[in-house]
């Protein structure tokens, strides 16, 4: 076997077994001590003792006795966006809802009119800096959302700059159509041009994977989101569903039916909506950093893989209910606030992560899988789920080759 680059004396390898992995089979890692792992272009062509490696290398690089684990994948973020939520964040820690600060105009809605009313160009520039902070964290692969849009023009610029960003920063970005919130007037006519015009374009132009809609006594109706995810499907995106961050409307019920990619949030969903789940292939993407900002319940981790689901993590990475820009943090977490094991949260933000985003080919470090992976400061995988405040991630490796 001929391998460009071996990456040797890695103390601990520690990788999902299969993409994804579900329930109590959530919790197993397969860990190799005294590791080596091997490269050929953009993928890992073998991984295993050090030992047991059968071929030879163009060049070889000793990690010195450092961990190695997958590449984070962040399955849910919202990281393209103009203007500020400070006076949000101020009229909260006095007590101020964030449901109420929605309906007077703020919130989701003060973001809608800044974003509208930058360029993409400044799009590109404000999200930057807001990726590579992601990218130092961890994180390898990004989903990206628009929909702080509200006209089809918006929508288009954002997702556009995603398009641009796509050029530029080292991790892969998943671009997602995010139908957010209604027009305060003209609900109707806003969707059928969402249906009509929207979504094909989108889809024509493959600006975007997948379409996603936000069910929730502010945003949409669980008929609406249903009549948008079967357009979306139409046009050959994959659904998706923001649904259950403050009420459990059903939208998890009906996203699960039509085996949408992933519900996310799942911070208010009860027995039968995580019931839901675990009958299906549809992912709970739980998003921590939701309730480390909004003082929300956590999504129930517990309950769910218990009950069999797939469970992934996410930063929600957004100006207003989670400004978290660190994919490790996110992670650290779904540990803490959660109550997942260190081995559960890994495969939630690796492999299931992945398949979350339909992807099948990383979040595993193992033969023909892209080579995404992290080199830890210390010779423990536990670090990058321990570490709080610091950045336990040493080197950032995406496609074969060092990140920055």
């Amino acid at each position: 076997m001929h391998a460009d680059l071996l990456l040797t004396n890695i103390s601990q390898l520690a990788t999902p077994r299969a993409i994804p992995q579900r329930g109590t089979s959530q919790g197993e890692l397969a860990v190799v001590r005294d590791a080596a792992l091997a490269v050929r272009g953009q993928q890992v062509c073998w991984a295993g003792p050090r030992s047991d490696w059968p071929g030879e290398a163009e060049r070889e690089i000793d990690l010195g006795g450092r961990a190695v684990v997958p590449g984070l994948i962040d399955p849910h973020t919202h990281a393209v966006w103009a203007g500020d939520r400070l006076a949000d964040f101020e009229a909260r820690v006095k007590g101020e809802s964030y449901e109420a600060i929605l309906a007077r105009g703020g919130g989701i809605r003060s973001t809608v009119r800044a974003t509208a009313d930058a360029s993409i160009e400044e799009l590109v520039t404000l999200a930057r800096p807001r990726l590579q902070s992601l990218v130092r964290s961890g994180a390898t692969t990004v989903e990206i959302k628009s929909g702080y849009g509200l006209s089809i023009e918006a929508e288009l610029r954002m997702l556009r700059a995603i398009r641009e960003l796509q050029r530029e920063v080292t991790a892969w970005l998943v671009p997602t159509l995010l139908i957010h919130v209604p027009p305060t007037e003209g609900r109707g006519a806003y969707l059928r041009e969402v249906r009509e015009e929207l979504i094909p374009l989108v889809a024509r132009e493959q600006l975007a994977v997948a379409l996603d809609v936000f069910v929730e006594r502010e945003a949409f109706s669980v008929r609406e989101a249903e009549e948008l995810l079967d357009c979306a499907v139409r046009h050959g995106l994959r659904g998706k569903l923001h649904a259950d961050q403050f009420h459990p409307l059903g939208g998890t019920e009906m996203a699960a039916a039509r085996r949408a990619l992933s519900v996310d949030h799942l911070e208010a969903s009860g027995d039968e909506q995580l019931a839901a789940l675990a009958a299906s292939d549809t992912v709970a993407t739980l998003l921590p950093g939701v309730t480390l900002h909004l003082g929300l319940a956590a999504g129930r981790a517990r309950a769910l893989l218990e009950a069999g689901a797939i469970v992934a993590l996410g930063t929600d990475l957004n100006p207003g209910s989670s400004p978290l820009f660190s994919a490790q943090l996110a992670l650290a977490l779904g540990v803490r606030l959660c109550g997942m094991t260190p081995a559960e949260a890994l495969v939630a933000m690796t492999a299931n992560a992945a398949y979350a985003l339909d992807l099948h080919d990383r979040g595993v470090l193992a033969a023909g899988r892209r080579a995404d992976f992290l080199v830890l400061e210390s010779g423990n995988w536990r670090d990058i789920t321990y570490t709080l405040g610091g950045n336990p991630v040493s080197e950032v490796w995406i496609g074969g080759r060092r990140a920055g």
